[in-house]
C-alpha cells in the first residue's frame, strides 16, 4: 500500500511539473511576442524620424526629389536589443509602382492613361490569362462587364468557394489573387510593379520605377532602354518630370508628363525583431504629406521575411 501511494504521488508530482513547465513556456513565448510587438513599433518610429529628416535635407537642398540612392532607399538597418536581441528595418518605397485604385477615377470612369500602363505591364511580363478589364470590374461600382475579358460576380459565384466582385477601391494588392484568371506565378511578377494607395493622381516616381514600369509608361520604350535608364538615374537621378523627360531614348515618343512624378508620398516600413529566438514582423503603411507630415495607415503582421536590403554600415 505504501510503495502503491508513492507511485500515485509521484505520477501527480511529474503530471503538476509537466503542467507548470507548459505554462512557463507559454509565459515567456507571450512575453517575448508582446516584446517583440512593441519594439516592431519603436522601428517604425525610428523609420519615420529618417523619413522626416530625409525630407527636411531635400527642403535645405531645394531639391524634393526621392531617388534610389538616398540611405532610406538602398540600406536596412539592424540594431542591437538587450538579451542578445536584435531589430532588423527596412523602408521600402510604394511611389515608383503603378496605383491599382488609379485604374477608375472619383465618377467611376476608367483612367485610360493607368489602364494602358497596366495593360502594357502584363504584356511586358508575359501574362496573358489576366486582363486589364478584370481588373477595372474588380473595382468599378457596377455589376456591367466593360467587355468580353472583364469578370464581374456571374463569373466569381461560380467559383469553390464563391465570392463577389469588390465594386470598389482595392484594399490590399493581395486581392489580385482573387481576380478572374490569375495564378500564383502572375501574382508574384506582378506584385513589384504594383501598389494600393487610398490616394489618387499622385503619379508614377520615375526614379523608383523598375525597369518594366518604365517599360509600360510608352509602347516604344524597350528593355534595353529602360535598363539604360535604370544605370543613369545611379549616377544622376532625376530632379524633374522634365529632366526625365529630355533623355534621348524618348526623342520623338510624344511621352508626356502626366501621372508622372519624383517625389514618393508613401512607404512601407518592415521590420523584423528577434528577441529570446522567436522573430515577430511587422510592415507598416506610412503616409508622408507634402509638407513632411507622416502618418501610418495600416499595420500587417503576416508578412514573413521582407527584409531584403544590405545593413547600412556608415561607410
Amino acid at each position: 500500500m505504501v510503495l502503491l501511494a508513492m507511485a500515485l504521488v509521484v505520477l501527480m508530482a511529474s503530471g503538476m511539473l509537466h503542467k507548470q513547465g507548459l505554462r512557463i513556456f507559454k509565459t515567456q513565448h507571450y512575453l517575448s511576442q508582446q516584446q517583440g510587438q512593441s519594439v516592431a513599433l519603436g522601428a517604425e518610429i525610428f523609420a519615420g524620424r529618417i523619413l522626416k529628416q530625409d525630407y527636411e535635407d531635400d527642403k535645405e537642398s531645394s531639391n524634393m526629389s526621392d531617388h534610389p540612392e538616398e540611405i532610406w532607399a538602398k540600406y536596412s538597418a539592424i540594431l542591437p536589443l538587450d538579451n542578445n536581441g536584435v531589430a532588423e528595418v527596412q523602408i521600402d518605397d510604394l511611389g515608383g509602382r503603378i496605383n491599382l485604385n488609379d485604374l477608375i477615377n472619383e465618377q467611376g470612369q476608367v483612367n485610360q492613361l493607368t489602364r494602358e500602363r497596366v495593360e502594357r505591364l502584363l504584356r511586358v511580363l508575359g501574362i496573358i490569362d489576366v486582363s486589364v478589364d478584370a481588373l477595372i470590374d474588380w473595382v468599378d461600382p457596377d455589376q456591367q462587364t466593360i467587355s468580353a475579358y472583364g469578370a464581374e460576380d456571374g463569373q466569381y459565384l461560380v467559383q469553390d468557394p464563391s465570392y463577389r466582385a469588390a465594386n470598389q477601391p482595392f484594399s490590399s494588392v493581395t486581392e489580385l489573387r482573387l481576380i478572374a484568371g490569375m495564378t500564383e506565378e502572375a501574382y508574384d511578377l506582378l506584385r513589384p510593379h504594383l501598389t494600393v494607395l487610398p490616394v489618387q493622381g499622385l503619379g508614377i516616381n520615375v526614379n523608383m520605377a523598375s525597369v518594366e514600369v518604365l517599360r509600360s509608361l510608352h509602347d516604344g520604350i524597350t528593355g534595353q532602354q529602360a535598363e539604360g535608364l535604370v544605370s543613369k538615374r545611379v549616377d544622376a537621378p532625376w530632379n524633374t518630370v522634365g529632366d526625365f523627360l529630355q533623355e534621348p531614348e524618348f526623342s520623338g515618343m510624344g511621352l508626356q508628363a502626366t501621372g508622372l512624378t519624383v517625389r514618393t508620398y508613401f512607404f512601407e516600413v518592415v521590420s523584423r525583431i528577434t528577441v529570446n529566438d522567436q522573430s515577430t514582423s511587422l510592415v507598416s503603411k506610412i503616409f508622408r504629406s507634402p509638407q513632411g507630415e507622416l502618418s501610418t495607415l495600416g499595420r500587417d503582421m503576416s508578412q514573413k521575411n521582407r527584409i531584403t536590403k544590405s545593413p547600412y554600415t556608415g561607410e
